[in-house]
């Protein structure tokens, strides 16, 4: 997968519902690809990287349970 750049919240509740979905999505694979390789002994390519991808996928969160409580 390419490198995913840093998602703000302002671009995030800028997008559809289905982006938001579609998104989240592609990060958690992310993370579970990072935990992976770690746990098979590898090190991680970016060790930042994991909790970047942590801090996003709780971004879209937020935006997404800001979204259903409208």
């Amino acid at each position: 997968m390419s490198k995913m750049p840093e998602l703000k919240a302002k671009k995030l509740k800028e997008m559809s519902e289905q982006e938001l979905n579609d998104t989240y999505k592609n990060l958690r694979e992310s993370l579970m690809k990072e935990r992976a390789s770690v746990a098979m002994g590898g090190a991680p390519v970016s060790p930042g990287k994991m909790r970047s991808i942590r801090r996003q996928i709780a971004r879209v969160k937020t935006v997404m349970n800001l979204e259903d409580h409208k």
